[in-house]
């Protein structure tokens, strides 16, 4: 086996058509490993060197990799029919997963509506609120409010409502940007607040946002339940949620759960929305683990109410040529049944308890991890100069992007992605597959471990101002 550094070997300039890494970084920059297979929760690339994929891709890979149940049911659907327009044909599987994913989703989530990701889910979820406004005769609905830092995709719809100062900075220009109110972070607080105090000043700005905007123009609000990127999973208390559901219901406002990282089972409950079962939300956007990285897929779950106004007064103005597409209904829905058979909704919760454990020990012996978070197999640690003054690292830095490289070198694949260029911290979210094992997890804390050690004599040395 080769033991070739695979953050090395691949410097100089991309062959013609070049590879996605050169829309992101300049020519010369040092490629990344080549992927030759996965399997479980391992990846191999074509040196055949093994990586223990520890954020599950992009939080994406719930069921692991090379799943022969899932692979034979793509087979089985590639063999009989790959697309047909959901317009003019509707499909076994469509149907089928439909019915799966709104009776694991529960109560009030009667209705699914597919797409190809979910920054597509997000846009869906918006269109579908403002739609069911006009048809109810409240046309001047149209602002929706979200958190500051926040993430909910990547066209131009949902970056409307992502809370990313440094995106919007660039593309700004070309969306109408909606009013934010501050997500409810629970590391470095406000002076004189606990993180139960600042939860509840959260969401009394989100009332006194939506009385300052006019509340007959306010169409809805959307957060993430269990944060992803953007504020490295914190949970807010139960109390936020319950009052966040109070304050909607008393303006007439929607309230959208962006599920993409936190549902299909992630937080140990199918929706993180069950962890708070008393400030239920009007719709919720899934992507990433309900088709596991078996295909592209995302979806908007509804109720009846909304679904049935919307259908009764012509239809739904929206789609996109692959939505409800069969072969990923098909895959998609061959995911859920191992998400079922597995017990992976239990699976989660259980190895997440053991995964929180760990981190928190490592915590307590690195320097410079400040922080624990997170909920069931959706953790996070907050990396920091120091961990007793919480003293961040500089920008330019870019810690997690260095703690990438490290774990690469270590043999432990890491998902990063710098929100606000780190404005609100540097978070390295620990995601792995919900089929990790006992023993893979202990696995996976040691190497992360070791590739935290390279990142503070990395600092050490550099000394960063």
């Amino acid at each position: 086996m080769s033991t070739t550094n695979p953050i090395e070997r691949r410097v100089g300039d991309t062959p013609k058509g070049g590879s996605v890494l050169g829309f992101y970084a300049p020519r010369g920059t040092p490629r990344p490993p080549r992927i030759a297979r996965g399997e479980g929760i391992f990846l191999w690339d074509s040196d055949g060197r093994r990586y223990l994929d520890a954020t599950a891709g992009a939080v994406v890979a719930n069921i692991g990799h090379g799943n022969p149940r899932v692979l034979a049911a793509m087979a089985e659907q590639a063999g009989r029919v790959t697309f047909a327009y959901p317009r003019f044909f509707e499909s076994e599987h469509s149907i089928a997963l439909s019915d799966k994913v709104c009776t694991l989703a529960g109560e009030g989530f009667d209705r699914a509506f597919f797409v190809s990701g979910g920054s597509e889910a997000n846009e869906s979820a918006l269109k579908l609120a403002r739609q069911y406004a006009v048809v109810g005769g409240q046309a001047r609905r149209f602002k929706v409010i979200s958190r500051e830092p926040s993430y909910h995709g990547a066209t131009l719809g949902a970056l409307a409502v992502t809370g990313d100062a440094h995106t919007l900075g660039l593309y700004g220009p070309m969306v109408r940007e909606m009013p934010k109110v501050p997500a409810p972070l629970s590391y470095r607080l406000p002076e004189g607040h606990t993180a139960d105090t600042h939860a509840m000043a959260c969401a009394d700005a989100l009332e006194e946002t939506i009385v300052r905007e006019g509340p007959d123009s306010v169409l809805a609000f959307i957060l993430e339940p269990v944060g992803g990127l953007s504020s490295g999973a914190v949970v807010s208390p139960a109390a936020y949620y319950r009052r966040v559901r109070e304050i909607c219901d008393r303006h007439g406002v929607l309230l959208i759960y962006d599920e993409i990282m936190s549902g299909a089972g992630r937080t140990g409950a199918f929706l993180a929305a069950h962890h708070f079962a008393d400030a239920r939300p009007d719709i919720v956007t899934l992507a990433k683990g309900l088709a596991a990285g078996y295909t592209p897929l995302g979806a908007m779950l509804v109720p009846n109410r909304i679904v049935d106004a919307v259908a009764g007064a012509g239809g739904f103005v929206h789609g996109h040529t692959y939505f409800t597409n069969p072969l990923s209904c098909a895959v998609a829905d061959a995911v859920l049944d191992e998400v079922v058979r597995q017990d992976l909704v239990a699976q989660a919760r259980i190895r997440g308890e053991q995964l929180m454990g760990r981190l928190r020990a490592l915590a307590e012996r690195s320097p410079i991890v400040g922080d624990v978070r997170g909920k069931g197999l959706l953790t996070a640690i907050e990396i920091v100069a120091d961990n007793e003054s919480k003293r961040q690292l500089p920008a330019g830095f870019n810690a997690p992007a260095r703690l990438t490289e490290h774990g690469l070198r270590r043999g432990i694949a890491l998902y990063n992605r710098r929100a606000n260029l780190g404005a609100y911290g540097d978070m390295q979210l620990v995601t792995p597959p919900l089929t990790i094992s006992e023993a893979e997890v202990d696995l996976l804390a040691d190497m992360l471990e070791a590739a935290l050690r390279d990142l503070a004599d990395e600092i050490a040395v550099r000394q960063p101002a």
